[in-house]
């Protein structure tokens, strides 16, 4: 008996947003729902992605918990309230990833250098292990350098966004990517 073998399926395609300065404005170290202003078009971006069959994932360095500005608690609430509101808005946010760490940082348990802070990869390492994603499937869009530098040793493809409108900027990244 001859037994065919089945196609493999391909894992589904992977949008990494960085945090603060893509999905909210950036009004540096923001850690409360009251400091939390999300984007022009990051709602609509989270709920294009998850329509066109793209996982979301948000990897987002944290260095407030290290200066003892908030704490995780207060990271993973807010992480929490995001994923809810983007829900309401018929995205998803699949999962996220954070890194507490700085090397520079007052609170002592958080002061060290971590393979998790970008420009590292470790949170997207991570996440491509857990979520057994294809990085040669998987974008990162970032506002900063370190962003960039995290994608690129992830070996995902990774975007700057300048700012303005993050639906109209993911569009045709999205478009640009084979079908899931």
């Amino acid at each position: 008996m001859i037994v065919e073998e089945l196609p493999r399926m391909q894992p589904r395609p992977a949008l990494f947003l960085d945090r603060d300065g893509v999905l909210n404005i950036d009004h540096g170290y923001v850690g409360t729902r009251e400091r939390f202003e999300w984007t022009p078009g990051a709602l609509d971006a989270i709920r294009h992605a998850t329509a066109s069959g793209w996982h979301v994932f948000v990897v987002t360095n944290q260095s407030g918990v290290a200066r003892g500005y908030y704490d995780e608690a207060a990271v993973q609430q807010l992480l929490a309230w995001m994923a809810d509101e983007a829900r309401r808005a018929g995205g998803t946010i699949d999962d996220w990833r954070y890194c507490a760490y700085h090397p520079e940082g007052s609170v002592a348990a958080y002061c060290q250098v971590s393979d998790w802070r970008k420009p590292a990869p470790g949170m997207l390492l991570d996440v491509i292990h857990a979520w057994e994603l294809d990085p040669a499937r998987c974008i990162m869009v970032g506002d900063q350098a370190s962003d960039m530098a995290a994608a690129l040793a992830a070996g995902v493809q990774g975007h700057l966004f300048p700012g303005g409108n993050l639906l109209e900027f993911i569009q045709p990244l999205i478009s640009d990517q084979p079908p899931p």
